[in-house]
């Protein structure tokens, strides 16, 4: 197996039996990032240097027989959005780009003292506030498989950067698809953790409403699901427990015009019914509160009408999104990305008043009792989104269309989101244009470890992480293990 290929508990394997140096494997990632990213522009701050001695030191640790860690010397890469010491943590605005972050996110702390080695930070949109990766200061990320479509958002970068063979394994953020619509879009596997399972200390920016909260999850963007299921060990408060998948029915959605589903995505899902044929029940429905999901989703995103957002726009906190949104779009003069002002306007719009704000509460109080007792023992096998890529801007004009389109095409999105459950996504084919479709496993926190033997299974019988070598150059003939 070529080296850009292998996932990081492989990797990790490798260079503890001392069959692959770490230095081999970080110089070697080094010059394929330097290969891809001028077409792609995934990776938006690197720490090449520092790797390189990194991997140097774990080297010399293996002969003195003191290496420990699961992911000791494995190269990895994280999303612009966490903090790393001594690098940037921008989002995607200009002014912030001067200063450095004194100490690691306590996921980031997490998998260092696990042996990890930062290749670098991966681009996002403007304050992650948007599902198409492009700012004003770092530019567009494009998807690996065709560059004049999206890569997805907000942890764009990091999954074209995955999905090219970029690092062994990744980290992103989700708080509306934001690690699941990228490892749809690129065809790699994404984990979104449940309602606070992992701590967001040093995310950008900070999550502290609690109706947003709950929809935050941070999980690995990866190549196999074993590596889904490792950084989820690593970085999680607590292990979930042993679960046998038999004991679960799987949950497959039921077609309606108002929630489309093109016909390529539902012949997908269609072969899963096929692959477990008798193995484990099922059943076809649409789970409590999924046509609530998307308005909800969207009342909760605007809980503070962007307030808070709006003050981060600009360094003298006193931008105007309106104001923002015209100026970009009359003599493209404003520091941030019309995607970034557009959507904050869109929050104001959607603030929602006291009353309705009680009836989220009241909702989310109700919704969580009964779903717990209904994905007792249920998976929902969801699509990500009704199409693989679209073209750049597409998205974004279908999610924040002042013709709420949003309702159509956010609830297998949001639902995962507004119940704070985890999700993980999988590629399951392809497209007839060869664009990625992944599908989207769900249930309740506790059932971690069910949702990852599913994926497994799928892994092994039906899809998976296939990498995009388009953009490959004389680095991937280096890369060759002998």
């Amino acid at each position: 197996m070529k080296l850009l290929e292998m996932d990081a508990l492989s990797l990790s394997k490798k260079i503890s039996n001392r069959e692959i140096s770490s230095y081999h494997a970080v110089r070697t990632y080094i010059d394929h990032l330097n290969a891809i990213n001028p077409a792609l522009n995934c990776l938006v701050e690197d720490r090449f240097d520092q790797a390189i001695e990194e991997a140097r030191k774990a080297d010399y640790t293996l002969t003195t027989g003191d290496a420990k860690g699961r992911l000791f010397g494995v190269p990895i890469s994280v999303k612009e959005c966490f903090h790393v010491a001594n690098m940037t943590t921008t989002g995607g605005l200009g002014y912030r780009a001067g200063s450095r972050e004194k100490k690691d996110a306590e996921v980031v702390s997490r998998l260092r003292e696990e042996g990890a080695i930062i290749l670098g930070k991966t681009n996002t949109p403007a304050l992650c506030f948007c599902q198409e990766t492009d700012n004003k200061h770092y530019g567009r990320t494009n998807n690996p498989w065709d560059t004049s479509r999206t890569a997805g958002g907000s942890s764009g970068g990091e999954g074209a950067l995955i999905a090219a063979g970029g690092a062994a394994v990744g980290l992103g953020a989700d708080i509306g698809g934001s690690i699941r619509f990228p490892s749809h879009f690129n065809g790699i596997i994404g984990f979104k953790s449940g309602n606070r399972q992992v701590s967001q200390e040093g995310n950008f920016p900070f999550v502290d409403k609690p109706e947003q909260e709950r929809m935050l999850g941070i999980g690995a963007m990866s190549k196999s699901v074993q590596d889904a299921r490792l950084i989820n060990q690593i970085i999680a408060h607590e292990q979930p427990p042993e679960r046998n998948l038999a004991d679960f029915k799987l949950v497959y959605p039921v077609p309606h015009h108002r929630y489309p589903i093109n016909r390529e995505t539902f012949q997908l899902i269609t072969t899963i019914r096929d692959a477990f044929d008798g193995e484990l029940s099922e059943e076809q429905a649409n789970p409590p509160f999924f046509e609530e999901a998307a308005l909800m989703w969207q009342q909760m995103m605007s809980i503070d009408g962007g307030a808070d957002m709006a003050k981060l726009m600009l360094e003298n906190d006193k931008a105007s999104p309106i104001g923002e949104y015209m100026k970009e779009k009359l003599f493209r003069s404003s520091d941030v990305h019309s995607y970034l002002s557009w959507a904050l306007i869109g929050t104001k719009l959607f603030k929602p008043n006291q009353k309705q704000i009680k009836q989220i509460h009241a909702s989310l109080k109700r919704g969580d009792e009964i779903l717990e007792d209904y994905l007792d023992d249920r998976i929902l096998i969801m699509p990500v989104y009704h199409s693989p890529a679209p073209l750049h801007g597409e998205l974004y004009q279908e999610l924040f269309s002042i013709r709420k389109t949003f309702l159509n095409y956010m609830p297998y999105i949001a639902y995962a989101n507004v119940w704070g459950l985890p999700s993980l996504t999988i590629p399951i084919g392809t497209s007839k244009e060869g664009l990625p479709i992944g599908v989207q496993l769900v249930s309740r926190v506790g059932h971690e470890e069910a949702l990852f033997q599913l994926g497994e299974q799928i892994e092994q019988r039906i899809g998976g992480y296939n990498r995009c070598v388009q953009h490959d150059q004389k680095a991937e003939a280096e890369a060759e293990l002998v």
